[in-house]
């Protein structure tokens, strides 16, 4: 039996005391992490919100992280960010727990223990769907459910290997439990957004059948529990896969218009908005990011005029659609295929911008060009590049789009550009701090962006 550690639930007293065994770990350990957003800057602070033993052998932290160095881009917080943390401590190191270790604590109440990322413990996912299933509470951790919907128990756990900006659970092909790592406050839109959708009858959305939530240090979203797709694949995937087969995908991609434009239309009518498009600010907006990305890839600045054009095009162009609730970070990934229909996943919006911002309204172009943009990307995997695949299925898609929403994003030429470019400079950033190996995906984009009319 493992041995563990005793915290009353929710008491901030002493929380100093097991920071003194884990804080040089995490100082390591986080930087290494996937969904850890500041892999360029070291650790210089760190410090427990809350802590809560979940269950024997398992915490439950929310931590904060202080990083010197560079300063962070615009709509990035400066002063640090805060990450949920479950850690597993035993007394022996599993076998079956080798990917999980984060080490072994030299000193504090933890002294001598062997302390794991709980997530890809079996046993710690099970008690922790049963929490799920029976709402309650634990210290400031907060567990509920949708009454209408029954969760089953027994189901095995597993944890989804794929790169991800926070991590998933599967429960028996049934259930996805999306655990968010970076923690801000308020409700997160990946529970509001399908919940809201559900209750509009969209079906393009898997609706939530249980949540956590935390208190204290303030009131947060933690992690949302819905139906999981077994027999589904998402479109990063699927669009691979007929690249290599050397197959059409347009057909595929006119759908995924169509489906985009559902998920528009009910979020309009989910989240009745009367803003509209500023594009005096949104170009301010992109500019400052633009700005501050050159900062960071000082490959940028030889096109940063060209870029500035596209954004100042926005000053004069045709406002476009009303702003409404978007989904925020829609690619090819965020979207699953199950049998002969698209659906959208993952309303959480790019991670690294302010909750307050994500659940802006805003126009449903960025949208449509992260989803351009990711055909690019796709088309840009393998050698030779098949630029021709992707504007076939940028097409397509824009058709399928119009189709059903009644306006054609084709003939908002100058919105569609700045987005994209937009979007482009953001993945030049993100590529860089990431994936340095991907950078010249985006930067292709750049040059053509960059150029009057691209």
């Amino acid at each position: 039996m493992p041995k563990t550690v005793s915290v009353r639930p929710g008491h901030r007293t002493g929380l100093d005391r097991p920071m003194a065994s884990l804080a040089g770990l995490l100082r390591e350990w986080l930087p290494r992490q996937r969904w850890f957003a500041g892999k360029d800057r070291p650790v210089t602070d760190l410090t427990v919100l809350s802590l809560t033993e979940l269950f024997p052998g398992c915490l439950h932290l929310l931590v904060h992280t202080g990083q010197a160095g560079v300063p962070a881009p615009v709509g990035t917080p400066s002063a640090g960010d805060c990450y949920q943390l479950l850690l597993g401590v035993r007394e022996q190191q599993a076998p079956h727990l080798d990917r999980a270790f984060i080490g072994r604590a030299h000193a504090g109440p933890l002294a001598g223990l062997a302390v794991y990322d709980a997530l890809y413990d079996p046993r710690s996912a099970e008690l922790l769907l049963e929490r799920l299933r029976h709402p309650g509470t634990a210290g400031p951790l907060c567990f509920e459910a949708d009454p209408a919907k029954r969760v089953p128990g027994g189901l095995a756990p597993r944890l989804l290997d794929a790169e991800q900006s926070n991590s998933s659970l599967v429960y028996g092909d049934a259930y996805i439990l999306k655990v968010f790592r970076r923690i801000q406050p308020g409700v997160n839109p990946d529970l509001e957004v399908p919940g809201a959708l559900a209750a509009q009858g969209c079906l393009r959305v898997p609706a939530p059948v249980a949540w956590f939530r935390t208190t204290e240090p303030w009131a947060a979203t933690l992690g949302v529990l819905q139906p999981f797709l077994p027999d589904a694949d998402d479109g990063w995937t699927l669009a691979l896969r007929a690249l290599a087969a050397r197959d059409d995908f347009t057909t595929e991609a006119h759908q995924l218009g169509r489906a985009t434009a559902d998920v528009h239309l009910a979020l309009s009518t989910a989240f009745p908005s009367t803003a509209h498009g500023e594009n005096g600010r949104t170009a301010e907006a992109m500019t400052a990011r633009l700005e501050a990305a050159v900062h960071c890839v000082p490959a940028l600045r030889p096109f940063v005029p060209g870029l500035r054009t596209a954004f100042g095009a926005l000053v004069t162009c045709d406002a476009g659609p009303p702003a409404q609730r978007i989904h925020g970070d829609l690619h090819l990934g965020q979207v699953l295929r199950a049998g002969h229909e698209w659906f959208v996943i993952d309303f959480e919006g790019e991670p690294s911008r302010p909750l307050t911002e994500r659940c802006s309204a805003q126009s449903p172009v960025r949208d449509i060009a992260g989803m351009l943009r990711s055909f690019d990307y796709a088309a840009r995997q393998r050698r030779p590049w098949r630029p021709e695949w992707a504007r076939r299925c940028r097409e397509a898609f824009c058709a399928g789009y119009a189709a059903r929403a009644g306006w054609d994003p084709r003939k908002k030429h100058a919105l569609l550009r700045a987005h994209e470019t937009d979007r482009a400079v953001y993945e030049v950033l993100y590529e860089a701090r990431h994936r340095p190996d991907w950078l010249p995906v985006p930067m292709a984009a750049i040059k053509r962006l960059a150029v009057r009319g691209g």
